[in-house]
């Protein structure tokens, strides 16, 4: 009987914690029923980043909650399968606890490996290619070790989470309009635009990235491909290599 080839799997934009505890809930158990399903097929899994609506770790304190999937990612990790983790926006703040606690591998900023004999570019991506420029600064202050100190230290975890999630709440809230959601074009998307120059420098079978909540595919020159992930709250959708091919698909 012939072995079944394994395959590596993508996704992104989960935000388990919003908009609330009950809604957050839902998508939480459905994650873990998926994560179910595909275990067993899984050579790797690579979460591209905002799995967490926040997460600040302090020294000693790490966020309440998302017992059930820290719980099954623990059990994929111990059962010799590598899940990475990527920093998005929304869960820069990550320290020692989620790869210690998990068996996450855990990525700070884009990664370029090899898959089965292809070459990846995999990133979260925000703050990539041009434009955006106050995010960028504001993503400079976040992730200054000054920034970090005071927010750790001065701020009692309770209020931070608070004051962190209210941001975090306004923020979608006011980047919610269709725009926000609708494929802008080649020459106006920021992560295309990015990986179209990164490919004139060099090669890569494949561009991976989350942050836009759109599932996008788009062939670029000499058959690479670029993918954006979408998100898990309102598409459920992933991507999936089999060792020659990439599809997008939807969990239902």
């Amino acid at each position: 009987m012939a072995l079944t080839q394994k395959k590596t799997y993508f996704l992104s934009d989960i935000h388990l914690g919003a908009p609330n505890f009950e809604e957050s809930l839902v998508r939480e158990k459905k994650l873990v029923a998926w994560l179910e399903t595909i275990r067993y097929q899984a050579d790797s899994i690579y979460l591209l980043g905002d799995v967490f609506d926040f997460w600040h770790e302090w020294k000693s304190v790490a966020p309440q909650g998302f017992c059930r999937f820290l719980g099954k990612i623990s059990e994929i990790a111990d059962s010799g399968i590598p899940v990475h983790f990527f920093a998005g926006n929304h869960d820069m703040w990550v320290r020692n606890y989620l790869q210690r606690e998990t068996g996450m591998i855990f990525h700070k900023g884009h990664l370029i490996t090899e898959i089965q004999g292809k070459r990846f570019f995999l990133a979260h991506g925000d703050g990539l290619g041009p434009g955006d420029g106050f995010y960028k600064i504001l993503k400079k202050i976040f992730i200054s070790p000054i920034t970090r100190f005071f927010f750790a230290r001065i701020l009692h975890p309770d209020f931070a989470t608070f004051l962190a999630t209210s941001t975090s709440r306004k923020s979608r809230k006011s980047s919610s309009s269709p725009k926000e959601y609708t494929f802008l074009g080649e020459d106006k998307e920021w992560l295309i635009i990015f990986a179209k120059e990164k490919l004139r420098k060099e090669y890569f079978d494949y561009f991976i990235f989350g942050h836009r909540h759109i599932p996008m595919e788009l062939e670029l020159s000499g058959g690479s491909r670029f993918f954006n992930l979408g998100d898990w709250i309102t598409n459920f959708s992933y991507a999936v290599f089999d060792g020659e091919n990439i599809t997008l698909e939807k969990h239902i």
